[in-house]
C-alpha cells in the first residue's frame, strides 16, 4: 500500500481542501498550467503548419530538387536546353526515396488584354508532371490535357485572372521574348481551362502552366530538348542529403539545386519559427512552474499541523514530501487535461473553418495553417509535467524545517 499516495488522494477529495484558503491559489495554478499548454500547442501547431505549408507550396511549384544546365543563369527562364535522354529519366534508379522525375521548361512573356498587361513565366510541363499539388488549389475549371497533340490549354492563377479581368474559357494573347534563334517576339493565343489559387503570392502573380511542346516551339528546340528536370522526393526532411546524392549521380555538365539552395532567404526565415516556438515553450513552462511552486508552498504551510503529526507518527521527510508532490502532480495533470481539451479544440476549429487570415504577400499563405501530431502532443505534455515536477522538488524541502514539537501544539 502506497500510503503517501493514499494520503494525497484523501487530501484532494476532502471538502476542506476545496474550501480552504489555498483554493483560489490552486485554481490560479491550474489555470496557469492550462493556459501554458494551450499557448504551447498553438505555437507548435501554427509554427509547424507555416513551415510545412510554405515548403510544400514551393516544392509544388519548383520540385524538391531541380536539375538544370550549368550554363543556365539564376533567372526563372530556361535559356539553355538539356537533352531529355538522361540515365536518371524517367526513373532515378541510383538514388532511393525519389517519388517522381518530371521535365519542364520556362519562358518569359507578357499577357495582354485591350486595357492591361501582366508579365508571366510560362512553365511548360509534360505528361509526366505530378498534378497533385495543383489539384488541391484548383478553384475553377480543370487540369490541361497534354496527352494528345500540342495544346493551347493553360492553367492561370486567380491573381492574374483578376488583374486582367479574365474568366474561365477566355482566350488570352501572350507575347514572348525573342530567342537566340529568333530576333522577333512571338505572339501566341491560349485558352484558360483552369484557374488556381495557391495563396503563394510570389508564384501566383507570375506563373502560367501549359504544354512543354509550346515552350519548345517558342525556343526553336527539338522534342528532346528541355529546360531541366524537377525531382519530387518522398520525404522533405531528407532534401539536403538527397540533393547531394542526386548531384553526385548526374553528369558533370549538369547541376542539381534544392529549393533550399534556390530560396535560402525564405527557408532561413521559416527556421526562425523554431526559435520563437522554443522561446514560447520556455516562458510558458517557467510561468506554470512558478505558479505551481506558489501553490505547493501554500499547501504545505496550510498543513503544518498535519505534517507535524505525520512526523510524530514516524513518517520521514521524504514520505511527507511525496504526499505533497503527488498532490501537486495531480494539479499539474488537471491543468494539462483542460489545456489539451481547449488547445486542441482551437487548433481543429482553425484547421476546418480557417478563421485566422494572413497576408499572402508577407506569409506566403492566405490562412493560418496548423499542423499537429501525436508526438508533439505527447512531448509537450510529458515535458511540461517533468519540468514542473522538477521545479517543485527544491521548494518541497521546506517540510524538513517543520518541527513536530512546535507545529502540533497549534493544532
Amino acid at each position: 500500500m502506497n500510503y503517501e499516495l493514499f494520503i494525497a488522494k484523501r487530501i484532494i477529495a476532502g471538502k476542506k481542501y476545496k474550501n480552504s484558503i489555498s483554493s483560489p491559489i490552486i485554481k490560479i495554478a491550474i489555470t496557469a498550467i492550462s493556459l501554458g499548454i494551450i499557448i504551447m500547442l498553438i505555437a507548435v501547431a501554427t509554427g509547424a503548419g507555416l513551415q510545412y505549408k510554405i515548403r510544400d507550396k514551393m516544392a509544388g511549384f519548383k520540385g524538391h530538387v531541380q536539375i538544370i544546365n550549368y550554363d543556365t543563369n539564376n533567372s526563372n527562364v530556361s535559356t539553355v536546353s538539356i537533352d531529355k535522354n538522361q540515365e536518371f529519366y524517367p526513373n532515378f534508379k541510383e538514388v532511393e526515396g525519389i517519388k517522381n522525375v518530371q521535365v519542364f521548361a520556362n519562358k518569359g512573356g507578357i499577357l495582354r488584354t485591350q486595357t492591361d498587361f501582366e508579365g508571366i513565366i510560362f512553365k511548360g510541363v509534360s505528361t509526366d508532371y505530378d498534378w497533385s499539388f495543383f489539384q488541391e488549389y484548383i478553384t475553377a475549371g480543370k487540369i490541361p490535357n497534354f496527352k494528345q497533340q500540342r495544346t493551347k490549354e493553360v492553367l492561370l492563377s486567380q491573381t492574374v485572372v483578376n488583374r486582367l479581368q479574365l474568366k474561365l474559357g477566355d482566350t488570352i494573347l501572350a507575347t514572348f521574348l525573342k530567342t537566340a534563334n529568333s530576333k522577333l517576339p512571338s505572339n501566341r493565343k491560349y485558352t484558360i481551362v483552369g484557374i488556381y489559387n495557391s495563396g503563394f503570392a510570389e508564384f501566383d502573380k507570375s506563373m502560367m502552366i501549359g504544354d512543354l511542346r509550346e515552350v519548345q516551339k517558342l525556343n526553336k528546340w527539338t522534342e528532346n530538348q528541355v529546360g531541366g528536370f524537377e525531382v519530387i522526393l518522398d520525404n522533405f526532411d531528407n532534401i539536403e542529403a538527397k540533393g547531394e546524392e542526386i548531384y553526385s549521380a548526374i553528369s558533370g555538365t549538369l547541376n542539381a539545386k534544392t529549393i533550399i539552395d534556390s530560396y535560402p532567404n525564405v527557408f532561413d526565415w521559416i527556421k526562425l519559427f523554431d526559435n520563437n516556438i522554443w522561446f514560447i515553450i520556455g516562458i510558458m513552462i517557467l510561468v506554470a512552474g512558478i505558479n505551481m511552486i506558489t501553490a505547493l508552498l501554500v499547501l504545505i504551510l496550510e498543513r503544518v499541523q498535519m505534517i507535524g503529526i505525520l512526523k510524530a507518527l514516524g513518517s520521514t521527510n521524504t514520505s511527507i514530501r511525496k504526499v505533497f508532490l503527488y498532490n501537486a502532480s495531480y494539479l499539474i495533470l488537471k491543468g494539462l487535461f483542460w489545456g489539451n481539451i481547449i488547445g486542441l479544440s482551437l487548433i481543429f476549429i482553425q484547421h476546418y473553418f480557417k478563421i485566422i487570415r494572413l497576408n499572402p504577400e508577407t506569409y506566403y499563405v492566405s490562412t493560418m495553417p496548423v499542423h499537429i501530431s501525436l508526438n508533439y502532443i505527447i512531448l509537450l505534455n510529458v515535458g511540461t509535467l517533468i519540468m514542473c515536477f522538477l521545479m517543485l522538488i527544491l521548494p518541497s524541502f521546506i517540510i524538513t524545517k517543520i518541527q513536530p514539537s512546535k507545529s502540533i501544539k497549534f493544532a
